[in-house]
This record gives C-alpha cells, structure tokens and sequence, in this order.
C-alpha cells in the first residue's frame, strides 16, 4: 500500500545520516539517536519493531567499532524511512566483508551479524552487506513499520 500522494510524502518519511568516531561511546549515542529521531519525527513503528531496530543499530556498530576502527576511524549511520518501513544502515570504510557465523557456544563473540540476521527475518525484513563505492562496506536491515506478511522493503 502506497500512503503517498499527491501531497507528496508523509510527515515521518526521510532519510537522515550522522557520523560518529569508531569508538565504544558511539554504541549507545547511536541507538539513542536513533530511537530519538524515530520518535521526533513520529515515526508509526510498533514497540516491537522499535526495539528490534535499537538491537540492530547496537550490533551493527559494535562490529564497526571492533572490526573496522583501525582502517575506518570514522563510521556513519543513516536511517531511511519510508511510508511502511524504516532501513538502518552503518557505513565504514574497512574492505572486509563480514559473514554471519554459525554458533559456536564455546564463544563469547561473534555472534552479531547471526543475531541482525534472526531479528529482521523474525520482522519480516531484509539485511544485506554491500561494498561502497569507497571501497568499504555497508550493512543494512530493513524492518516493516507494522509486522505484516508481503511488504516491500528496499533493497
């Protein structure tokens, strides 16, 4: 279902980026940032998908923090929204190109991008990594607003 009109987009629709340092401080200050912007631009999402978006970004730049700070000193964030679902992303600039690890329950770590993996696919979503025209790499998961089978999210 399409909401927009000849109006144009609705009020939540957008896409909006920020930068942060490749540091353990930015884990949070992203989430918070994001859970913010969700709220002030009054975005319809369901507490559940909400939650689902704030372990995301959390994941995502946790791994850019301890994977990709020594070739990428700066990451980047960029939330999209869309009239029936909302897209995280988290940009660096290491050329590695992260798989998600099957369980390994002698380990402690390792397990982030399976997690990103499980919870947009319980959502109804869709993640990926992509290589960027820089050379490094981002990953994304895009998540429906509502809860709701045969949606169209981005690619």
């Amino acid at each position: 279902m399409d909401e927009t009109g000849p109006a144009g987009p609705l009020p939540y629709e957008g896409v909006w980026r920020f930068t942060a340092p490749a540091v353990d401080a930015s884990v949070p200050q992203a989430r918070h940032a994001v859970r913010d912007l969700l709220t002030r631009q009054g975005v319809p999402v369901s507490d559940d998908i909400a939650q689902a978006l704030l372990l995301i970004v959390s994941e995502l730049v946790t791994n850019a923090v301890r994977h990709a700070a020594v070739l990428s000193p700066v990451l980047a964030v960029e939330v999209a929204v869309g009239p029936e679902w909302v897209r995280v992303a988290v940009e660096d600039d290491h050329p590695y190109r992260p798989t998600a690890l099957e369980t390994d329950h002698g380990r402690t770590g390792g397990r982030g991008l399976l997690l990103v993996r499980e919870i947009t696919r319980e959502a109804g979503g869709a993640c990926d990594v992509a290589h960027t025209a820089s050379g490094g790499k981002v990953i994304w998961a895009a998540l429906p607003l509502k809860q709701a089978p045969g949606q169209d999210l981005p690619q």
